[in-house]
């Protein structure tokens, strides 16, 4: 297991309480020992926020909670359910330390559909007096429309996972249509979030049709009509959205962008979905002689400091930045890294007050702070949300 400073690097690093980081380690843990497991590993198919920032897109909201669809065949019923996880959390305990031993597992069936709840007790590196928990959710109520896809579990802590560090997830693209479903039916601050940040990843553009295809399998699939700007808009469960979003988000996010920007992407979303043409065309940042495209790998992030880190966050996220640089402090909206011919790593960005393009020498960077104020971007947002998608096939 890691140690307590450890956590305290990535609570300084991510700008998260420290309970969130720990439980996002412990989440990591977890989900290894599922997709390790020989029964779980075939039979629970992780879905949801969580598997959208474990298993496809790490610059993302800290979710908290495990969703999985329970496939035929599969542990759902209390017994077995019990004995499968026991199993898993002995296991993870014998290779992390993690203590799942002060507090039985808790399962909650709910009769009004082939669904469950548990809960998980763990204690972490913080070693708290009580336990810490998990929650699943657990349903064979669902229609999976795409087959599912092994995707490696993200893990940005110094004991790797033994490998395969893998867990079956649903694929990206029923990820999407899953929150718009979510979206249309329980109008959650989360599922906001999520459909503006997938939305926004220009390598899944090209796919509205696929999308949109599964999202009507799925409304069909629950008898519920295909949602649009109008019914949620119009939904008693509006005002609600609105008044919960920091209530919700706040902590699981280094900055949270203003409910009123996330909303007004929504419009979009939906024309994109319906096959309307989107009124934007932008460019990538003009590419300087000398220089050169320039992206660290996924893992190298958190190993260049806490300067880069929140920079992406905010560029992927749309948000301003207060740059500290060779003494002084600028508003920046941040769009790309470039190296130049002599090994210099440079941020290109545009003055938020002036309009003017800059670039920043990386190694001369004082300080970040990234605002709660979005930029509409004007170039294309070039830092990766960090994780693959694979296309659809």
């Amino acid at each position: 297991m890691i140690s307590r400073a450890d956590i305290d690097d990535r609570v300084r690093l991510w700008g998260l309480r420290e309970d969130v980081v720990e439980k996002d380690y412990v989440l990591g843990w977890v989900l290894w020992g599922i997709g390790t497991d020989p029964q779980l590993h075939r039979t629970w198919v992780f879905k949801g926020g969580t598997c959208l920032k474990k298993c496809y897109i790490e610059t993302y909201r800290f979710s908290e909670d495990l969703d999985f669809t329970v496939v035929e065949h599969g542990p759902i019923e209390q017994g077995e359910v019990l004995e499968a996880i026991s199993r898993v959390l002995d296991r993870v305990n014998q290779e992390s330390g993690i203590d799942f031993s002060l507090r039985t597992p808790a399962y909650r069936d709910r009769p009004s559909s082939r669904s469950a709840e548990m809960r998980v007790y763990y204690r972490g590196p913080r070693n708290t007096p009580g336990p810490a928990r998990i929650k699943f959710d657990l349903t064979k109520d669902e229609i999976i429309a795409r087959p599912s896809v092994l995707r490696p579990i993200s893990h940005d802590y110094p004991d790797a996972l033994p490998v395969p560090g893998q867990v079956r997830c649903y694929s990206f693209e029923e990820v999407f249509a899953e929150k718009l479903r979510a979206m249309g039916e329980r109008s959650r601050p989360r599922d906001l979030y999520d459909i503006v940040n997938l939305f926004r990843r220009p390598d899944f553009r090209p796919h509205a049709d696929l999308v949109l295809e599964i999202l009507n399998q799925k409304c069909v699939f629950k008898g519920i009509s295909v949602p649009s700007v109008e019914n949620i808009r119009e939904s008693p469960m509006f005002e609600e959205l609105k008044s919960e979003w920091a209530n919700m988000l706040a902590h699981q996010l280094r900055a949270l962008p203003t409910f009123d920007h996330f909303w007004a992407e929504v419009p979009r979303i939906f024309a994109w979905l319906n096959g309307d043409e989107l009124d934007e065309d932008l460019e990538p940042w003009p590419l300087a002689a000398g220089e050169e495209f320039w992206t660290p790998p996924p893992t190298s992030w958190t190993g260049l400091g806490s300067l880069l880190e929140p920079v992406r966050f905010a560029a992927v996220n749309h948000l301003l930045v207060y740059l500290g640089y060779r003494g002084q402090h600028r508003l920046i909206e941040p769009y790309s890294l470039r190296q130049t011919r002599d090994g210099h790593v440079l941020l290109h960005a545009i003055r938020a007050d002036s309009g003017e393009n800059r670039a920043y020498r990386v190694d001369r960077i004082e300080s970040v702070d990234v605002t709660t104020h979005p930029f509409t971007p004007r170039f294309v947002v070039e830092f990766p949300p960090s994780g693959t998608v694979p296309a659809p096939s």
